[in-house]
């Protein structure tokens, strides 16, 4: 409800409770001279009320002007942080066990030297080489030198497995495989050349043949084999 209908109710309803209170009869007199009389005050009521509607009113508006409109900013979800983890260096790179040469190259390069009978055996002198630490080499150099099996194995080969030309009493010594012939000549050379520092053609000579030249045959060999 505005102002002005609240003052014209209450100025009615006190006059109202004034004719019920006092019992006085209302004429068009009395009224008129009431409203005469508070002309001025009314007059000055409603003026108020005026400029109070356009107090409102301008307070409603500087309110509006003031107030600027803001428009609610929405946070935009945060993508959920990768979860952070380790890295781990893997590598699938073989081992190296000789002339920077992994196990499986070591035997491919033996293989294309090896023949005849020793066809294919090169990782058996690679396995017992790397384990005993000789010169891979330095092994099959001799075997191909004593046995002929670059091209055709000698019959100490064929027969008895033995790759080193192995001696006994007996004479020739057999071995069950060439595995047993391979390694057995293996930890010959560990046990009666290299455990005394001999461990190259030309150290080994002396012991190794009567011929003096034998190590240059054998480093021929070698050459030959690394070459491959």
């Amino acid at each position: 409800m505005k102002i002005t209908h609240l003052v014209y109710v209450i100025l009615a309803f006190g006059i109202t409770v004034s004719v019920l209170c006092c019992n006085l009869p209302i004429n068009k007199n009395s009224v008129q001279k009431y409203e005469t009389e508070n002309s001025s005050e009314l007059a000055g009521t409603s003026e108020m009320v005026k400029e109070t509607n356009n107090l409102e009113d301008a307070t409603n508006i500087d309110v509006a002007v003031a107030t600027p409109s803001v428009e609610e900013k929405k946070e935009e979800p945060k993508p959920n942080p990768k979860p952070v983890v380790a890295s781990k260096t893997v590598t699938n790179q073989p081992a190296i066990v000789y002339d920077n040469l992994s196990m499986e190259q070591l035997t491919y390069k033996l293989n294309k030297n090896l023949k005849s009978n020793l066809s294919g055996t090169g990782n058996i002198f690679a396995k017992y080489s790397v384990e005993y630490g000789i010169d891979p080499y330095l092994a099959v150099a001799i075997v191909l030198h004593e046995t002929g099996c670059n091209h055709s194995c000698s019959a100490a080969v064929k027969n008895k497995n033995n790759v080193g030309g192995m001696m006994s009493k007996g004479g020739l010594i057999r071995f069950n495989s060439l595995e047993e012939g391979i390694k057995a000549f293996i930890v010959n050379l560990k046990e009666k050349y290299y455990n005394y520092g001999l461990n190259t053609p030309e150290l080994m000579n002396k012991k190794y043949a009567a011929n003096p030249n034998w190590h240059v045959k054998i480093n021929s060999y070698m050459t030959k084999i690394k070459n491959a």
